[in-house]
């Protein structure tokens, strides 16, 4: 058993990967996260729902669990909230992972025992940052539990059997020393002569409060109760003391104490601990939370002053690029005005195609100074408002479609909500118009409703036009994205990135949900604010 021990002792230990759980419906979000903590070397556990991650946590223990809010079936709320009613992964941190800000929602997050929420799109050095110091923090706890685990079962060995109790003490891996009640050594092991650097002969005898000042177990007074029945040793564990070895600098240690009731009077043992070098860990962790916390603010102000700067290239660039390209629509339709039929070969048809061409990027410029104005207009144009005058705008505005197309529009109550009234109306056109124009061989039949979930109001607008491939759903709120070819349509691809635009600058979220061939429902959520 001791050469065992031995070769033991001369193996490298190999550290324990520690896990992660990542929870998203979107595979693609996963396939994001674990490229961006891939470099942690760590186990990275998936799961595309909240019922996945609860059977994974039955099985193992996270390090931490990385959460999406937004989920089908049950979100990451009612996920968080499950995990945190089992005993077993109450501690296990939770970050939060949205694509919006919602001031509810982070509250309720925080509620349920969220240690931080990180908003899409997530900065994969901010996010392994974080993640980073939960795994740290999460292999010091086990390794700190393991060292405690194995004290308790070394003085639960000790108080079993008294007669091997001096051999298993100089067995420890700790600093061992027993003590009378005044505080008079009477034996140490051989780690306590390399600990205080001072030989047992010497140590045997003394006072420990030669060598820890501050040393001061008391045995309750009595080892009996009102009705003479014997009390139990008091055991106390994770007591902290400067101790002071010969000719060396002071250390802070941790002590346990054990009362033992002996023939000669109470002895204490005492189990002492080299805490040096977890201070400074547990400090170089501390300042690694106070310099990711101001990295991160950093950051923030970095990814705002680079999105406030885009906006307004767009909006030059654009701005810019009308002048020219009108120079060019007007002369090209001289062109064709004045030279029709009097050219050779196929000048008619260039020329056409030059007319075309600059007015479908008349088009593409005018959608993208409207995509790049939305969130120019700041919180002075939110107003309390009602939702039915904004759709009657819309109407209004897209009469002549209408009527051309023979559509049926009808929609139930709406909520008054806070918003911006010109870019809701905008919203609803948007709508109204993709129904409209992606319609089938019957004239469009469009439903507008809403009805009130939580804080929030749900809007829906369904239709029975050509619908959508559902491998589309998300690709079609994407900027100059057209499902069909350019020369069946004469959209530029940026309606439905307004859309979405509009309805996160509300703090809201939208989504569609169809069938190819049987029509679409596209819904939006804006916040109530009762």
């Amino acid at each position: 058993m001791a050469t065992n021990a031995a070769q033991a002792a001369r193996e490298p230990e190999t550290e324990k990967r520690t896990k992660i759980l990542l929870v998203d419906d979107t595979p693609e979000n996963l396939v994001s996260l674990e490229a961006a903590l891939g470099g942690l070397g760590e186990e990275l556990v998936l799961a595309h729902s909240g019922k996945e991650a609860l059977r994974h946590l039955l099985d193992d223990d996270f390090a931490a669990i990385l959460l999406d809010v937004r989920m089908p079936e049950m979100d990451g709320f009612e996920t968080a909230e499950l995990i945190r009613s089992r005993p077993r992964s109450r501690q296990t941190p939770i970050l939060f992972l949205t694509g919006y800000r919602n001031e509810e929602h982070l509250f309720r997050g925080y509620d349920l025992g969220a240690v931080d929420f990180l908003f899409k799109p997530i900065v994969p050095e901010v996010l392994r940052s974080k993640v980073a110091v939960f795994v740290d923090l999460s292999r010091g706890n086990a390794k700190l539990q393991e060292q405690a685990d194995a004290l308790r079962r070394q003085a639960d060995v000790l108080r079993k059997a008294e007669q091997r109790f001096r051999s298993l003490l100089e067995a420890a891996p700790d600093a061992m020393v027993m003590c009378r009640e005044d505080g008079e050594i009477v034996m140490v092991n051989s780690q306590t002569e390399i600990l205080f650097n001072c030989p047992r002969e010497r140590l045997i005898s003394r006072n420990i409060r030669a060598v820890v000042p501050g040393w001061g177990y008391r045995v309750r007074p009595g080892w009996q109760d009102d009705f003479g029945v014997p009390r139990p040793p008091v055991v106390q564990r994770g007591i902290e003391l400067h101790a002071y070895p010969e000719g060396r600098e002071p250390f802070q240690a941790e002590f346990s104490f054990s009362p033992l009731q002996t023939e000669d009077g109470v002895v204490v043992t005492c189990s002492i601990r080299d805490i040096t070098e977890r201070k400074k860990t547990e400090e170089r962790i501390r300042e690694l939370n106070t310099n990711l916390e101001e990295r991160v603010v950093e950051r923030t102000e970095a990814l705002l002053r680079s999105n406030e700067e885009l906006q307004q290239f767009a909006y030059v660039a654009s701005h810019d690029l009308q002048e020219p390209l009108r120079t060019v629509s007007i002369y090209a339709q001289l062109l064709a005005k004045r030279y029709q039929d009097r050219l050779d070969g196929n000048a008619d048809q260039f020329i056409r195609f030059i007319v075309e061409g600059s007015q479908r990027m008349e088009k593409l410029i005018h959608d993208l100074l409207d995509f790049s104005r939305v969130d120019a207009r700041g919180a002075d144009f939110f107003t309390r408002m009602n939702c039915e005058d904004s759709l009657a705008d819309a109407i209004d505005n897209l009469r002549s479609l209408i009527e051309e197309t023979a559509a049926v529009l009808t929609h139930g109550p709406l909520p008054s909500v806070t918003g911006d009234p010109v870019q809701l109306t905008r919203l609803f056109q948007n709508l109204l118009v993709n129904s409209i124009k992606y319609r089938g061989q019957e004239p469009p039949r469009i439903r507008i409703a809403a009805q009130k979930r939580a804080a929030e109001w749900l809007f829906s607008v369904s239709d029975n036009g050509i619908g959508i491939d559902p491998q589309y759903s998300e690709k079609i709120f994407g900027i100059f994205r057209c499902l069909q070819p350019r020369d069946r349509s004469s959209g530029t691809g940026m309606g439905l990135a307004i859309c979405r635009k509009i309805v996160s600058r509300h703090e809201g979220r939208i989504w569609v949900e169809s069938t190819l061939g049987q029509g679409a429902t596209f819904y939006f959520t804006l916040p109530s604010r009762d």
